[in-house]
């Protein structure tokens, strides 16, 4: 099954909730996702997913402007 981890991001952001980069390597990402309401993780991943390490770039959350 093939997730497609920038169409989560982007309906993460869309309900108002926030997302977090954990870990950076040169080929991939660990991002946790955070409640809209203070901030708690509620899940947590690691992607070696070209089109997420593209979309993420040099970004370390959701609130830095792409």
């Amino acid at each position: 099954m093939d997730v497609n981890r920038v169409a989560d991001l982007v309906r993460w952001e869309d309900s108002g909730a926030h997302w977090q980069v954990i870990a950076r390597t040169s080929g991939s990402i660990t991002i946790a996702l955070l409640r809209c309401d203070g901030g708690e993780e509620v899940e947590r991943f690691t992607s070696n997913d070209p089109r997420l390490l593209e979309f993420v770039g040099a970004r370390t959350d959701s609130e830095d402007s792409r």
